[in-house]
């Protein structure tokens, strides 16, 4: 994997005017050690999202609940000891591919991403480890906190995109691989407009993982979570990004639901 942010990522920070602001966290990209503060970080946690793509060769984002040590960390190897639900768009996943996890902490307002190679799936995810670094706090709800219960049947897909405060976001690059982020807000952050959804994008870390994704390839998916139920909504679309002046939204079309 090439060091340092590919071109999408370089264009968005130009075209919003955070270039040098974001140049200053480049060495956060460096390859990663999970032997230290950062695996004892996912060790911690009940809750990742991952994003790869399905049989389907769709890109999908899909929740993993399961007691805390599920995530195992050494060096630049992960062991996800959990795999997606049967039913879940990204149950049975193939190996050897890209894949892009969050895992956070509600309570206590973080997260960290971890992008890198799905060298196996056996039961679980081994997970060669490319970048690994934390996000700020910044739209995390400490309320959270998604059931670790069988997925209930989604009574009104409307109402939960509308009303959420949280969803995540997973986007892929060609060659620096897949990536899963979260994105919070007020409550009805994200807007339903006929088949086109949209959300303004709020200023984060200015590194723009995920909209540099997206101005390269555009392939999209979001995950938006029933914290109550335990259900789940699996959008794979196409996004792209609508600019005013600095100001940006994300406009996402759904191709499929799960």
């Amino acid at each position: 994997m090439m060091g340092g942010f590919h071109s999408g990522e370089l264009a968005v920070q130009e075209r919003a005017g955070v270039r040098l602001l974001a140049q200053r966290l480049s060495p956060m990209l460096a390859p990663p050690d999970l032997s230290g503060g950062a695996g004892r970080f996912l060790a911690g946690r009940d809750l990742a999202v991952i994003t790869a793509r399905g049989r389907d060769g769709l890109l999908w984002t899909s929740p993993l609940v399961a007691r805390p040590g599920f995530l195992a960390g050494h060096n630049a190897s992960l062991h996800v000891n959990a795999v997606p639900h049967k039913g879940d768009p990204l149950h049975d996943l193939p190996s050897g591919q890209p894949i892009g996890m969050v895992a956070i902490d509600f309570a206590a307002r973080r997260r960290m991403r971890v992008n890198g190679l799905l060298t196996r799936v056996d039961g679980g995810l081994h997970i060669e480890v490319e970048q690994a670094y934390g996000n700020c706090p910044q739209y995390i709800n400490p309320a959270h906190r998604f059931p670790a219960v069988p997925p209930p049947s989604l009574a009104n897909r409307s109402a939960l995109i509308t009303g959420a405060d949280t969803f995540f976001l997973g986007t892929i690059h060609p060659q620096r691989g897949a990536d899963a982020s979260h994105r919070g807000g007020p409550a009805g952050f994200v807007h339903l407009d006929g088949d086109d959804l949209w959300w303004d994008d709020f200023p984060g870390n200015n590194m723009f993982n995920s909209l540099g994704n997206i101005a390269v390839t555009g392939d999209t998916a979001l995950l938006f979570l029933d914290f109550d139920t335990g259900a789940r909504l699996h959008l794979s679309g196409t996004s792209r990004i609508e600019w005013t002046g600095t100001d940006r939204r994300v406009r996402f079309t759904t191709v499929a639901r799960a």
